[in-house]
């Protein structure tokens, strides 16, 4: 195979696999499960494949399943936040890219076993981080993927980090259900993440992801997917336990996401639904990002490493990095029939 090449693919006896150089991203996959079925779980943008999307910014040229994102988030002005948060916000770095060098450009093959992906990518010499590696291996006997992601810094320094699997949402209203185990506390975002999109009371914690406020001083059911309400929207759940599902009612299937919960104590959930108007997500992007992340929301390196009201909580926001010891964390997804 060609290093060059913009896509790679694997297949084993449960399922079929394509992992894209552009941020090493993960999809589509196929998984056959013990019943006979097939089932494709992971989201890829409907305008992945559009004249005019090699002008997006890399990460949303192809936009696509899962993907990890060396440093978390991106810096965002602070008028207009809760004071809470505003204190501690700083303005982006010169060089700031959304979610990372890693998200946004193409990485390079690597020489992996038959039965396996991986790829690096090596970062600017002004950043604290020297490279990153992945490795994509499906499990040769049950319908799951299991990935390695390793940071390698040049020198000492903090950073949020986090994972970035998104997966695909059946159209009817309710078809779909998140799961996941105990947690400390759940978060709104503390400001709109869309303009004129927001669906949840801003700066609020809520203890079931049945009952988060809203704008209309009701609750919502926010483990019922797609949502009614066209939205885009953030919550952050801290304290996850390390795993997390998405029930697919309407197509009969789980797909499980299990991570290291010492490496990423919260999990970020991005509710895409139709709430971006603007080119290229016009309304129509439906998908559910759930995100084990180190990181206050995606709110970028300075605020992550200040004293923000995460952090404030006892929840990390930032991960230690050493030249003497790569970083080195493990993850699953999973699929099965109900």
């Amino acid at each position: 195979m060609k290093s060059g090449e913009d896509y790679r693919g694997l297949g084993w006896a449960h399922g079929a696999l394509t992992v894209q150089r552009l941020g090493a991203m993960l999809a589509p996959v196929t998984f056959l499960l013990a019943n006979g079925q097939q089932i494709s779980p992971m989201h890829v943008a409907p305008w992945a494949n559009e004249p005019g999307a090699e002008v997006l910014p890399g990460i949303l040229r192809r936009l696509r399943g899962e993907w990890p994102c060396v440093p978390f988030g991106y810096s965002v002005p602070a008028e207009g936040w809760p004071e809470n948060w505003a204190c501690v916000m700083g303005p982006p770095e010169p060089d700031e890219e959304i979610h990372g060098h890693s998200s946004n450009h193409d990485w390079t093959w690597r020489d992996s076993g038959s039965g396996s992906l991986s790829l690096a990518l090596t970062y600017p010499q002004a950043s604290p981080v020297e490279y990153v590696e992945r490795t994509v291996t499906p499990d040769p006997v049950v319908p799951a993927i299991d990935i390695q992601f390793k940071i390698v810094v040049r020198r000492a320094c903090r950073l949020p980090i986090g994972l970035h699997p998104v997966f695909r949402l059946p159209l009817e209203t309710g078809a779909a259900g998140l799961e996941f185990g105990g947690f400390d506390e759940g978060r709104t975002y503390p400001h709109d993440v869309e303009p004129g999109a927001a669906l949840f009371a801003p700066d609020r914690t809520f203890s079931e992801l049945t009952a988060v406020p809203s704008r209309t001083g009701k609750v919502v059911d926010a483990s019922r997917l797609p949502l009614a309400a066209a939205t885009e929207e953030l919550l952050q759940i801290e304290g996850a336990d390390g795993m997390a599902a998405l029930v697919n009612h309407e197509e009969g299937y789980r797909v499980a996401l299990s991570w290291q919960k010492e490496h990423f104590p919260s999990l970020l959930l991005w509710y895409s639904n139709r709430g971006r108007k603007a080119a290229p997500w016009n309304g129509r992007h439906v998908a559910i990002g759930i995100e084990p992340i180190c990181s206050p929301f995606g709110l970028g390196p300075a605020t992550a490493l200040a004293d923000n009201p995460v952090a404030q909580s006892g929840i990390a926001t930032a991960v230690e990095f050493s030249p003497e010891r790569p970083f080195v964390t493990r993850y699953r997804i999973e699929a099965s029939a109900l």
